[in-house]
C-alpha cells in the first residue's frame, strides 16, 4: 500500500529528517519547531496548515521527551496538574487564534518571530543547574506563564519550548534540568490542545504529520537521553543559526512581500 503524502517523495524525506532533528532539538532546549514550521513553509503548505501540521509531528515527539523524563522521575506530581491543564488551556485558545488569523498575516509575521526568538535565544543570560527562590507561586505561574506562552504556542509554536524554560528558571527558581523536565509536560500540553482544535478544523495534513512524528519521536527520545547525561545546553547555537538561516530564507521567497520587493527591484 502507498500512502499519498501531496508532496515528492525527497520532500517527503528531507521533512522527515527535519522532524528528527527538531525533536532532538525540542527535547534539549525547545525550539524544535523554528526548523520544522519553516521546512512546511517552503514545502509549500499554506500558513495555518504548517503551523497545524507541525502540531500533529510535534506533539509525538514532546510525548516522547516527557515519557522519557517522567520515568526518570524528573517531573515532579505535584506541579504536574497545573502546568499541564494551564498550558493545555493557552494551546486551545491560541489555536483558535491562529484559525482566525489571515493567511497573509502569518505569512509576514513569521520570519520577524523566527529573527526575535533568535536573538533572545543567543541573549538569553548563562542558565545553571541550581534551584533559585521562585518569584511566583505555582499557580500564579500556571496562570500567567502557563496560559501565556500556551496561547503563543497554539497561535505559531517555534520557541515555545525555550520560553516554557527561561520562564520556569526566572520567574519558578527551577534549576536547568528540573526546568527541561517541566517544560516538555507543558509544551505537551499546549500541543495537544491546539492540536485538537486544528483538527476539528480540518487544517491537519495527517498522513504527513504522523510520518514526521514518528522521527521526531525517535529524535525527542535520543535528545531526552543526552540531555540526562550530558545537560541542556547543547544545541542553543544550532537552534540559533536555524532560525535565522530559515527566516531569511522565507523572507527572500516572492510570496513575502520583501521577496517581492526585491524580485521586483533586481
Amino acid at each position: 500500500m502507498v500512502i499519498d503524502f501531496g508532496l515528492p517523495a525527497e520532500l517527503v524525506a528531507i521533512l522527515a529528517g527535519a522532524a528528527f532533528l527538531a525533536g532532538f532539538v525540542d527535547a534539549i532546549t525547545g525550539g524544535g519547531g523554528l526548523i520544522t514550521v519553516p521546512a512546511l513553509l517552503l514545502a509549500g503548505l499554506p500558513p495555518v496548515a504548517a503551523i497545524a501540521t507541525n502540531k500533529l509531528q510535534g506533539t509525538f515527539g514532546v510525548a516522547a521527551a516527557t515519557l522519557t523524563f517522567w520515568r526518570a522521575g524528573r517531573i515532579e506530581p505535584a506541579l504536574a496538574r497545573p502546568l499541564f491543564l494551564a498550558a493545555l488551556a493557552g494551546g486551545v485558545l491560541g489555536a483558535g487564534l491562529a484559525h482566525l488569523a489571515p493567511a497573509a498575516f502569518l505569512r509576514l509575521v513569521i520570519p520577524v518571530i523566527l529573527v526575535a526568538i533568535a536573538l533572545y535565544v543567543l541573549w538569553a543570560p548563562k542558565l545553571g543547574d541550581a534551584d533559585a527562590a521562585p518569584r511566583l507561586a505555582v499557580l500564579p505561574f500556571a496562570l500567567s506563564f502557563g496560559i501565556g506562552i500556551g496561547l503563543y504556542d497554539g497561535i505559531f509554536g517555534p520557541g515555545a519550548g525555550t520560553f516554557y524554560l527561561l520562564a520556569l528558571i526566572l520567574a519558578a527558581g527551577h534549576g536547568m534540568m528540573r526546568a527541561i523536565a517541566h517544560t516538555k509536560l507543558m509544551n505537551f500540553a499546549s500541543n495537544i490542545g491546539a492540536l485538537a482544535f486544528f483538527l476539528a478544523a480540518g487544517h491537519v495534513l495527517v498522513a504527513l504529520g504522523l510520518l514526521m512524528g514518528a522521527s521526531a519521536a525517535a529524535g525527542a527520545h535520543l535528545g531526552a537521553r543526552t540531555t540526562l547525561r550530558h545537560g541542556g545546553r547543547l544545541v542553543r547555537p544550532l537552534v540559533v543559526i536555524v532560525s535565522i538561516a530559515m527566516a531569511v530564507r522565507l523572507m527572500l521567497d516572492p510570496t513575502h512581500p520583501l521577496g517581492a520587493w526585491l524580485r521586483n527591484a533586481g
